[in-house]
């Protein structure tokens, strides 16, 4: 893809969980712990401009509580997904089967969903979801971009449409400002991972 309608920055939880508890663990295990590390994200995110692409990198994380799941990933969705939100969109990186029920729950609890690379490798939605935005969030990521002449042979009916519109006001797709065409998340962060 030629086109890169917003540079995405990586931050890395592991490693700002060492430089803001002071911790040799990588452990999100307590809302305090969470607090922290989603505020030194904001800190970050504050230095971007008014539009950005953020991996989340949670990799290097081995434990990660529901209280933590709550202060990290649905605080920094909800922010920016909520109304006079930001303009920053997320992806959250290394989501490995511990990290997936509290992140799904907490995400689903306060009807909020987010773009996540599992450990496979592989990107889901997480969270709460409409079938019809769940299928079109697939054709998007399965094609990693659509252009206005492709979107009715991609996502024929009016369903279809009405849910890409809402995955871009939900921040789980972007469409560029410039071109109008509609992004995959994952194509944008494509040459951090």
């Amino acid at each position: 893809m030629s086109e890169r309608p917003v540079d995405p920055i990586a931050i890395d939880v592991g490693d700002l969980l060492q430089k803001t508890v002071a911790s040799l663990h990588s452990h999100l295990v307590t809302r305090p712990t969470g607090r922290a590390v989603r505020m030194a994200i904001e800190a970050r995110l504050g230095e971007t401009g008014e539009m950005s692409l953020s991996l989340i990198d949670l990799s290097e994380v081995t434990v990660l509580d529901f209280s933590c799941a709550d202060e990290v990933v649905a605080k920094l969705v909800q922010r920016s997904q909520g109304p006079g939100g930001s303009g920053t969109f997320f992806v959250f990186r290394g989501v490995r089967e511990p990290h997936r029920d509290q992140i799904e729950v907490v995400l689903s609890r306060q009807g909020l969903a987010a773009v996540a690379q599992t450990d496979e490798g592989r990107f889901e939605l997480l969270g709460a979801t409409t079938p019809a935005e769940a299928a079109t969030w697939r054709v998007l990521e399965d094609r990693g971009l659509l252009a206005g002449e492709d979107v009715t042979e991609a996502l024929p009916g009016r369903d279809g449409r009405d849910a890409l519109e809402r995955l871009v006001h939900r921040h789980l797709a972007f469409q560029s400002p410039i071109t109008g065409r509609w992004h995959a998340l994952s194509r944008l962060v494509s040459h951090l991972l």
